[in-house]
């Protein structure tokens, strides 16, 4: 059964996802997309124009499948870090690919991550706003993404989300005393 194209156009993206996250971007090439995918390069070349438009498209997909992972609201901080961690987990690549961005990386890459930061930490500010006696809810914002980001790459290195929620948990009962 042949793929249609956008199957064709998500396998060509995953297989370079699979390259990136094993040998780095820097082993990205058309002929080693083609040879992961089990194709031709002029198959490749009929979904994207050159290297560089399959890199931007691989980011692009990478980067809209984190930030569709996140929480919408971050009203129930606890709930939203849960679902960040299990995010990650869940979706272990995808969130390489943003967490620890490696050498070679295209910079649009860099510019995404970036954006995605930006908006998090809106939405963190948000609800850390006024009603919250924070006396300073953007700075605050910054230090929770932080620290969640850090946690995520922790449940990347191996730990359990479980265990970084219940010393999360611990840690802000001991700072609301």
């Amino acid at each position: 059964m042949r793929m249609t194209a956008e199957q064709r156009r998500e396998q060509l993206l995953d297989a370079t996802k699979a390259i990136v996250l094993e040998r780095g971007f820097h082993a990205v090439s058309i002929e080693a997309v083609a040879r992961a995918a089990g194709i031709t390069r002029p198959v490749v070349y009929g979904h994207f124009d050159d290297l560089r438009g399959l890199l931007e498209a691989l980011v692009d997909r990478e980067a809209l499948r984190a930030l569709r992972q996140l929480p919408e609201t971050y009203d129930d901080l606890l709930a939203a870090l849960t679902a960040y961690l299990s995010a990650v987990r869940d979706d272990p690549g995808t969130w390489r690919l943003v967490l620890m961005p490696q050498e070679g990386a295209p910079r649009l890459l860099g510019e995404r991550i970036a954006a995605g930061r930006a908006a998090v930490v809106a939405r963190l500010a948000a609800a850390l706003g006024p009603d919250t006696g924070l006396p300073d809810p953007e700075l605050s914002a910054h230090m929770l993404r932080a620290y969640a980001d850090e946690a995520a790459r922790l449940v990347l290195a191996g730990y359990d989300v479980d265990r970084i929620l219940a010393l999360t948990r611990h840690t802000l009962a001991k700072l609301s005393r």
